[in-house]
């Protein structure tokens, strides 16, 4: 009969075996992984947050040469806002699925100091071919604003839904154009009363010098005309760069919190008013004459240029909340199946950081690396043979 295996009356302290372990536990490391979207439970961004996020959308306006085409401007005041869209793109389920075109006006007085009638048309959101030198992308989105003879026709998109709750929005854009203008990104939550409002946005005024960037969670006045300093940061575009020039730029809304970055450097954040309730999501380029927009110059023109739209969102509605989303979000602060859009080397394919459904003892290190882990009962045995203490 063969005799017992034995441990062997070895000095091994015990600050020594674990060391050992610690050693031997992480057996495998690879990057991230490329995915789609319905793997992923949830999406988690780059900087450090305990936020998750449950959906993602990406749309993409680089290679639309189908649909290029510069409509030309409607003249008149009363057949501008409901022009038809300028091409079929926005028509198809993948746009109306998300994003609808304004046409709205501001004959309700919506800004006091409002001098000229300003009216929004879908004629005014359309494809166009890139025609720089060296262009990094065929096509882009272009929203327009031109001050006419009677008028201000700009342009406005804004999403389908205003239950979002929490979210990372991201363009890569530039404004171009005459001054008297404004182009935004923004969410937003009408309200009755102007205190109540909550808005949250990146605004550009082509009157200012063309690196300045405006930050406000809104309101950022009191309906006395006081103005509210500590609802707004006003900051420069990073590294020598002004918004004539392509840039990403990314606003991350977060419980208390509104975070912006430019091309991955964080430039503004407040937590003052920041956004508490359902809200939508706004683009737009417009002019009324007022004072923060300016007076813009008779036929002369501005543009917000979009390469590409992204979000990860958070949304009350109970199609967002899927029972399968849900159901992969763990309990202890984490998420069964985390996705990234950040570490991707595609953009606007996400990849995996950890899926625990799909493979038992796999977890994400600090680094964003996946590592596996076996069993801590054979790490023991492993550490004990390779050493010659186990016999």
């Amino acid at each position: 009969m063969e005799p017992p295996k034995r441990i062997l009356s070895l000095p091994v302290s015990l600050s020594s075996l674990v060391l050992l372990l610690s050693a031997a536990a992480p057996l495998a490391a690879a990057e991230p992984t490329l995915t789609d979207d319905s793997q992923c439970g949830c999406y988690i961004n780059n900087d450090n947050s305990s936020t998750y996020f449950t959906d993602h959308r990406f749309f993409d306006f680089r290679s639309l040469s189908q649909y290029a085409g510069v409509p030309a401007v409607i003249q008149d005041l009363q057949a501008s806002p409901g022009a038809a869209p300028t091409s079929d793109y926005f028509t198809g389920t993948e746009w109306t699925s998300f994003w609808m075109l304004g046409s709205w006006n501001n004959s309700n007085g919506a800004r006091s100091d409002a001098t000229v009638t300003m009216a929004n048309s879908p004629n005014n959101i359309y494809i166009e071919a890139n025609t720089e030198a060296n262009p990094s992308s065929q096509t882009y989105l272009t929203l327009r604003t031109q001050r006419l003879n009677d008028f201000q026709t700009a342009a406005e998109i804004e999403s389908a839904s205003t239950s979002f709750k929490y979210l990372s929005l991201r363009m890569r854009a530039r404004t171009v154009g005459a001054a008297g203008a404004i182009t935004a990104m923004f969410t937003y939550r009408g309200a009755d009363a102007l205190a109540n409002i909550q808005e949250a946005d990146l605004e550009i005024r082509t009157a200012d010098p063309r690196n300045l960037l405006h930050y406000t969670n809104q309101p950022a006045y009191t309906d006395g005309g006081d103005v509210v300093p500590e609802a707004t940061h006003n900051t420069t575009m990073p590294g020598g760069l002004d918004w004539t020039a392509w840039a990403t730029h990314r606003m991350d809304w977060t419980p208390g919190l509104t975070t912006w970055w430019v091309d991955d450097e964080m430039v503004a954040q407040i937590a003052f008013q920041a956004p508490r309730d359902e809200s939508n999501i706004i683009l737009n380029a417009w002019s009324d004459g007022g004072k923060w927009t300016g007076n813009m110059t008779k036929f002369d023109a501005a543009y917000l240029q979009v390469q590409w739209l992204e979000v990860v969102y958070n949304s009350t509605e109970a199609a967002a909340a899927s029972s399968r989303k849900m159901v992969r979000r763990d309990g202890a602060g984490g998420c069964v199946a985390a996705c990234s859009v950040d570490q991707t080397p595609q953009l606007g394919k996400p990849v995996m950081l950890w899926n625990n459904g799909a493979a038992a003892g796999m977890r994400v290190n600090a680094g964003g690396r996946l590592v596996a882990w076996v069993p801590m009962g054979m790490v023991l045995a492993t550490v004990l043979l390779s050493t010659g203490l186990l016999v």
